[in-house]
């Protein structure tokens, strides 16, 4: 039995994941937990989550074989080593969605779309290449002109009957095209799902792309905003694509899961590695 760690350090949130792997391929999420950085230092962010998992799971860095970052956790002196963002979410969604044969990664910077194969192989990937329209931070801000939280946004999104879809693909313009909607008195749901619904379609457009895999999970920072994901399905359901896109309860931990993963392999490795030049 093996504990590593998955430290997933985004634009916005860190997020952290313990896992327990077994030699006979057993794979176990201890524990899981994420913090947003809110102008802070990300290393002092990242440094002080790590510290907490460990206290409260009455662990110390020792017990840990591998700690693994992802994203823009390359610099964290904590690591042992560091993964690519594409094979962690990859990873990390096959685990939480074992049917999965793809994942859209929604970000604060960037949506992209990754193919894999049942071992969590990367076959080929797809990223919004326009502008920042289709990312969390854009949602954010959009949410934060409207003056709700972010949390607030999906719920809100739900409760609408007559979404203003919003067309321009540059965050400027589209949030342009939002304070024109509120001059013309358009309800904050008909907004939101209006942007949803244009987040939606581009993201839908990168599976297309990708060859339609039959059953995709949500991964990122927006993998829990229920009104996209509404969003998502419709888009998909649109086009009769055929395709099945899936969120589990632990989607935006997605990378974090993945890098302990790939952490443990990694670990178990050079263990081989080391007995082979013994012997």
């Amino acid at each position: 039995m093996m504990l590593t760690a998955g430290v997933d350090v985004g634009s916005a949130v860190i997020k952290m994941a313990l896992l327990e792997t077994g030699a006979e391929g057993t794979e176990r999420l201890v524990a899981c937990r994420s913090e947003r950085i809110r102008r802070r230092d990300a290393h002092v962010v990242a440094d002080g989550l790590f510290t907490d998992v460990l206290r409260e799971n009455g662990l110390d860095r020792k017990a840990l074989g591998y700690v693994a970052t992802t994203g823009e956790g390359e610099s964290i002196p904590l690591r042992t080593g560091h993964f690519y963002g594409m094979t962690t979410h990859a990873r990390g969604g096959l685990f939480l969605e074992p049917e999965a044969r793809a994942i859209i990664d929604m970000g604060a910077l960037h949506t992209r779309a990754v193919a894999m194969d049942s071992r969590s192989k990367v076959l080929g990937y797809r990223m919004t290449s326009q502008c920042a329209s289709g990312s969390g931070q854009f949602l954010e801000n959009i949410a934060r002109y409207l003056g709700v939280s972010l949390e607030e946004v999906g719920a809100l999104s739900l409760q609408a009957d007559n979404p203003e879809v919003c067309s321009s693909i540059c965050a400027v313009l589209a949030e342009t095209d939002v304070i024109n909607m509120v001059s013309r008195g358009i309800s904050l749901p008909n907004i939101l799902k209006g942007i949803h619904t244009s987040m939606a379609g581009r993201a839908v457009r990168l599976l297309v792309s990708l060859g339609k895999p039959p059953v995709v999970i949500v991964t990122g920072g927006l993998a829990n905003d229920a009104g996209l994901l509404a969003a998502l399905r419709e888009a998909a359901a649109g086009q009769k694509l055929g395709v099945d896109i899936r969120q589990h309860e632990h989607s935006m931990m997605a990378g974090a899961i993945g890098a302990a993963l790939w952490g443990a392999f990694r670990a178990r490795k050079l263990q081989r590695l080391r007995e082979k030049v013994a012997s």
